[in-house]
């Protein structure tokens, strides 16, 4: 698929951004500057800007221009009902490690319809109380026609536009279905030292999958939280 000039511009920022060229609240290239850089005219810098603009990387600032945006937050795993807000309920987060290539669970596989031995693309995260303590633990699982579609997905900058927005441009898919279990059980050492808590302590494992129209899974999220920091409200109509 040929990438259209605006394109490269946008995602050329974006990867300076992501390098750390462009820290949190400092002002991106003008226009005008973008314009004589790329050789191209003024609407086309522009119309990459406003890319970046839609996709919550910068924010317009009076009197100075298009500034990079904080980090954004991340949800925990599931929730995603039609209507939310893709930061709603967020919270700071630290990746952990590097994106990686490798064989997911069983019960993963399974979720992703994947065979057993095919590897997906895992992002970790550790999602932070107002004190740095760790909430729950994330892993998200791709398969591979996903996360060969969309490159980024491998990166260990976060994805601002959120990984939705970035799949649904880089494949034309987007999740129309989601479903989530929850159950019980103890955490893992590894899941243990993550999240800080005694080996063995009682935890809470919502497994959340998305799909497309076609009922093809987008991803799959296991979230981890320990018990004790663990509360679902569900109100409805009797």
């Amino acid at each position: 698929m040929a990438i259209l000039k605006y394109e490269e511009i946008a995602e050329s920022l974006r990867a300076r951004i992501a390098a750390g060229e462009f820290a949190p609240g400092a002002t991106i290239p003008s226009g005008r500057d973008l314009a004589e850089q790329w050789n191209v005219s003024r609407a086309t810098a522009i119309k990459a800007v406003d890319v970046l603009r839609n996709d919550g990387v910068v924010v317009a600032k009076q009197g100075t221009g298009f500034v990079v945006t904080e980090t954004p937050v991340a949800r925990p795993a599931g929730a995603r009902r039609a209507g939310s807000a893709r930061i709603m309920g967020g919270m700071p987060f630290q990746r952990i490690g590097a994106p990686d290539w490798a064989e997911p669970p069983t019960r993963i596989a399974n979720a992703l319809g994947i065979s057993p031995g095919v590897l997906a693309l895992r992002r970790i995260r550790v999602l932070q109380l107002p004190d740095g303590a760790p909430n729950s633990c994330v892993e998200a699982w791709f398969p591979p026609d996903i996360a060969e579609a969309a490159p980024r997905l491998a990166d260990t900058a976060p994805i601002a536009e959120g990984t939705t927005r970035y799949v649904r441009r880089q494949t034309g898919r987007f999740p129309v279905e989601g479903v989530d279990v929850t159950t019980v059980r103890l955490a893992t050492d590894v899941e243990a030292e993550r999240l800080q808590v005694p080996p063995g302590t009682a935890v809470a494992v919502l497994l959340h999958t998305a799909y497309d129209e076609d009922g093809r899974p987008l991803v799959c999220e296991e979230g981890v939280t320990p018990s004790s920091l663990f509360e679902q409200v569900d109100t409805y109509a009797m």
